[in-house]
């Protein structure tokens, strides 16, 4: 049993974190948190705009900043964005805080389940194939590195993939009883 004050996700953009998370968080009886949705909250723009004004840069110092203030909770499941990982100060915090799921993903299921996406800034370019797979090259290490859990979300639905990981969590994992 590893036990842990949070469960948090990870994984690129198109594994079915928010999906995936939000059913989860009910099955567990812990608060869901979007992290992409927290920023953009605690900002006051939408994700777009803020890479728009502030470059990718920025975008991941709002980032940071939030995601050190939702870890320090408790009873919750936190669903990161897919380049959270890429800051080492973040993945200290998120082994230290959270049992982490790792939900992998293939290039080409990310193609099919992003097909139609025009929200997501660094997506917005012609070569969006070659995009993920530069992604998967730089993060997929980082991802596993803070995973305690990985599951392969091109051979699930949703339901079964929540499904799949409530049995295995609840046999690997528990809300720590030592204080915040």
């Amino acid at each position: 049993m590893n036990p842990a004050p949070n469960l948090v996700l990870v994984g690129p953009m198109g594994a079915g974190k928010t999906c995936i998370g939000r059913r989860m968080a009910e099955r567990f009886g812990l608060a869901f948190i979007d992290a992409d949705h927290a920023i953009v909250e605690d900002v006051g723009s939408s994700i777009p705009a803020i890479f728009e004004h502030a470059g990718e840069a920025g975008f991941r110092a709002h980032e940071k900043r939030v995601l050190a203030r939702l870890l320090e909770g408790r009873g919750q499941l936190i669903s990161t964005g897919g380049g959270a990982v890429l800051d080492a100060d973040n993945r200290r915090r998120i082994i230290e805080r959270g049992f982490v799921v790792y939900l992998r993903v293939s290039v080409a299921s990310q193609l099919q389940r992003l097909a139609r996406d025009k929200s997501r800034p660094l997506l917005q370019r012609e070569d969006r194939e070659q995009v993920l797979h530069d992604m998967a090259a730089l993060r997929d290490p980082l991802y596993a590195e803070v995973a305690d859990l990985t599951i392969d979300t091109d051979l699930y639905t949703p339901a079964d993939a929540t499904a799949h990981l409530v049995v295995r969590l609840a046999a690997q994992w528990q809300i720590s009883e030592l204080p915040a």
